[in-house]
């Protein structure tokens, strides 16, 4: 998994509340077996209509936000069902970070196991920064993991919390099965051990 550290990048609005793992990424889109190939299917049923067409008035259809890698919304994203599927679209369209002012459990979870840093800030924080980008295109974000800070070029400056596990997680690129190779050395020791006493 690759690691993050520090980000800038572009930043993307979803200003919607309540964003489900279905809207995220629809069930028909499911079938694949591979963690890759879902970004292309990320808000499906958001960016286009029952035709086919784009809907231009949603934000990652709109030319100013192609190439974003920090997403930004509201309360409550990522509830709904466990799929991890949706980290799995958000990390394959192009996003590191996502911050909002609350997460699902499940979700916010999942984020860390795929590399993904979301981001609790207060509501008027979050409101800040839909004013900010929504007021100067190409507006950027540094986030900044080892020093837990979200910063711009225009003298905002916001720290956040996250705890020491998760930070390292991702400081290191460490999923559950990387964090257990860590310690590969010592398994192999153990199971030598088992089977030289017949186990």
């Amino acid at each position: 998994m690759q690691p993050f550290v520090k980000l800038t990048g572009l930043v993307a609005p979803v200003d919607r509340v309540n964003v489900d793992t279905d809207a995220i990424i629809p069930k028909q889109f499911l079938k694949r077996i591979e963690r890759s190939g879902f970004g292309q299917f990320l808000f499906y049923e958001w960016r286009w209509d029952e035709k086919g067409n784009e809907i231009p008035e949603f934000s990652l259809n709109q030319q100013r936000y192609q190439g974003a890698s920090v997403l930004i919304s509201r309360a409550n994203f990522g509830c709904g069902s466990s799929r991890e599927h949706a980290p799995w679209a958000i990390l394959d369209y192009g996003f590191r970070c996502v911050i909002a002012p609350s997460f699902a459990d499940i979700f916010y979870n999942n984020c860390f196991k795929n590399g993904i840093l979301p981001i609790k800030l207060s509501e008027e924080q979050v409101d800040d920064l839909f004013r900010r980008t929504e007021a100067n295109e190409g507006y950027e974000l540094t986030v900044d993991l080892e020093n837990k800070t979200v910063t711009d070029k225009l003298g905002l400056s916001i720290s956040f919390d996250l705890d020491e596990h998760r930070r390292q997680f991702l400081l290191q690129g460490l999923d559950d099965i990387g964090l257990t190779l860590k310690h590969e050395d010592a398994i192999a020791a153990y199971e030598a051990k088992r089977a030289a006493a017949g186990y």
